[in-house]
């Protein structure tokens, strides 16, 4: 990462559009960050990343809702035998219609549940 003073930034605006096209750019005012500059590509990327990020929160928080209580007991060996079980399942209905197919897979992971 380059750095550069703001006064540096100002005198040269042409040159840091350039600069950063190819890595970010980091601004200081009295020898502390006070910007970054980065590429649309790699803005892009960082918003992308916290949008990934944002679902993943909010997945894990509808997740947590929704557990059931003997959920908080299953070991990482357990998730993997029901992910398993789970993707066999889903393979097996592939070829029904979405709400048969899903009608299906319920019923077959609730065999599961009970044993």
């Amino acid at each position: 990462m380059i750095t550069m003073t703001s006064v540096e930034a100002q005198n040269g605006f042409g040159k840091l559009l350039d600069t950063v096209q190819r890595e970010t750019v980091a601004i200081t005012r009295h020898g502390r960050p006070a910007a970054f500059v980065v590429s649309p590509r790699e803005m892009e990327e960082l918003l992308d990343a916290r949008r990934k990020r944002r679902e993943a929160v909010e997945w894990s928080e509808l997740a947590r809702k929704k557990a059931s209580p003997g959920a908080a007991t299953l070991t990482d060996e357990d998730v993997t035998r029901l992910v398993d079980s789970l993707s066999k399942i889903a393979d097996a209905y592939a070829d029904l219609p979405i709400e048969e197919g899903m009608a299906a897979i319920e019923a077959a992971v609730e065999r599961e549940r009970r044993g």
